[in-house]
C-alpha cells in the first residue's frame, strides 16, 4: 500500500490490486542524450523480465482518503510494523493513524489515535524508529522532537534543540548498518568495545540537517532505573516511575559542505554512508570512520557537554566526505535525495546501492558511489 500527502490537507490510501509484485506500472521520463535508460515499465529494470502492460492498466486504486489537517501535509511515514501511519502539516501538528485491519488497509478501517501539538511551526518531516513505535518529527521551530506511547495516549518523550534553523529531514540509522564499524571485533581497542557496548544499548541514532547548514547525529543515552523498593514501612507511591521520557544528546556533527539549505539526508543500510542534497544544488556522500590511534582518547574519562553539564563519551569516531557532485540538477536546488537497491541489469552485486535524487529541474537521476 501507498500513503501520499497533498495540498489539500488530506492523506491519501492506494492500494495495489495486482497479484505479482513485479508488474507496477510505472512511466518513465526522458533522459539525456548518451544516458542508459532503466526500463521500470515492464518490471524489466527489477530484474523480473515481465511483459510490457498496458498504460492504461490501473494496478494502483485509490483507496481511502484521511481527512483532519487543517493545512497542506508536508511529509507521510509508515511505521516498521505498518501498524500505524504519521503525518504532519503546515498546521503544526503530528497526526498518527493506526490500520485496524490486520490484512491491509480497507475502505473504513484507519482511525486517528492521536493529534500530536507540540511544535511552535510547521511541521516540515516525520520518520520512525526501525525497531520501536517511536515517532521523530522536525519542524520549522528549530526543533527535533521524539514521540511513543505512553499508557493509551501519545505524548512527546524528548525535544532536541541545537539547530539554529528550520530542521528540514529527519532519519533513523538502518538495523544493518549498526555494526559496520565493529566487523573486525578482534582489532578493537577498549575504549572502542566500550562504544560498541553503549551504541548497542541506546540502538539506531538518528540523523537531522537544517536551514543551518549543518547535519547532526543523535544518540539516546541509556537510562539507568533505579528500583524503588516497596513493603517493610513504605508507603505505595502513586507517581509514575516509568517515564516515557528519554534523554538524547548530539553525537556527532558532519563536515560543513553546504552552502546553503540541507533539504534532505539518507542513511544507506548497506555502508553506513550518508548522502545529503540542498539548495546549493550539491549532494555529498559521508562516511563513519575510527580516529587514528595516536588521536583516540584514554579510556576512563568522559567529556563534559558544555551545553548541559552532562557527562558523555569522547568522540572515537569522524565523518569524512567520501564524495560530492556540484550541480547536481545543473543550477536548480535538490529537493530530495535517498538510498534504494539497484536493480538494473549493470549492478555488480545483488544488494548494491544507488542514489535517487530529485530537483526543481523537474528530473529524477541516479547516481552511483563507487566504494574504495
Amino acid at each position: 500500500m501507498l500513503a501520499t500527502g497533498s495540498f489539500d490537507a488530506n492523506a491519501g490510501i492506494w492500494k495495489r490490486w495486482e497479484s505479482d509484485p513485479s508488474l507496477v506500472g510505472i512511466k518513465g521520463g526522458g533522459l539525456d542524450e548518451g544516458e542508459d535508460e532503466l526500463d521500470f515499465t515492464s518490471g524489466a529494470g527489477l530484474g523480473h523480465g515481465a511483459e510490457e502492460r498496458d498504460g492504461d492498466d490501473d494496478e494502483w486504486r485509490f483507496s481511502v482518503v484521511l481527512e483532519g489537517h487543517d493545512s497542506e501535509i508536508k511529509c507521510v511515514a509508515w511505521s516498521a510494523s505498518g501498524q500505524y501511519l504519521a503525518t504532519c502539516s503546515r498546521d503544526k501538528s503530528v497526526w498518527i493513524w493506526e490500520c485496524l485491519d490486520e490484512d491491509g488497509p480497507g475502505e473504513d478501517n484507519f482511525e486517528t489515535v492521536a493529534v500530536l501539538q507540540d511544535h511552535d511551526g510547521d511541521v516540515k518531516c516525520v520518520t520512525w524508529h526501525p525497531q520501536e513505535d517511536l515517532l521523530a518529527s522536525g519542524s520549522y521551530d528549530d526543533c527535533v522532537r521524539l514521540y511513543r506511547e505512553d499508557l493509551d495516549d501519545w505524548a512527546c518523550c524528548a525535544c532536541l534543540r541545537g539547530h539554529g534553523s528550520t530542521v528540514w529531514c529527519v532519519g533513523f540509522e538502518p538495523l544493518d548498518a549498526m555494526g559496520l564499524l565493529w566487523r573486525d571485533e578482534g582489532g578493537l581497542v577498549e575504549s572502542q568495545m566500550r562504544l560498541r557496548e553503549e551504541r548497542e544499548k541506546s540502538g539506531p541514532r538518528l540523523v537531522s540537517c537544517s536551514d543551518d547548514l549543518t547535519i547532526r547525529i543523535w544518540r539516546r543515552r541509556p537510562m539507568e532505573r533505579d528500583h524503588i523498593p516497596t513493603g517493610q514501612g513504605r508507603m505505595p507511591s502513586i507517581l509514575k516511575t516509568n517515564s516515557i521520557e528519554e534523554d538524547w544528546y548530539e553525537e556527532a556533527r558532519l563536515p560543513q559542505r553546504h552552502e546553503r539549505a540541507i533539504y534532505a539526508c539518507s542513511w544507506s543500510a548497506r555502508t553506513g554512508m550518508i548522502v545529503s542534497s540542498g539548495s546549493d544544488g550539491k549532494i555529498v556522500v559521508y562516511k563513519e570512520r575510527w580516529k587514528e590511534p595516536n588521536t583516540l582518547p584514554p579510556s576512563d574519562p568522559m567529556d563534559i557537554d558544555a551545553t548541559n553539564g552532562v557527562a558523555k563519551e569522547p568522540s572515537l569516531t569522524e565523518w569524512v566526505v567520501v564524495t560530492e557532485f556540484e550541480g547536481a540538477h545543473d543550477v536548480y536546488e535538490v529537493n530530495h535525495v535517498c538510498w534504494v537497491g539497484r536493480r538494473d541489469k549493470s549492478r555488480k552485486s545483488d544488494d548494491e546501492e544507488m542514489i535517487i535524487s530529485t530537483g526543481d529541474d523537474g528530473e529524477v537521476k541516479l547516481w552511483t558511489v563507487e566504494e574504495g
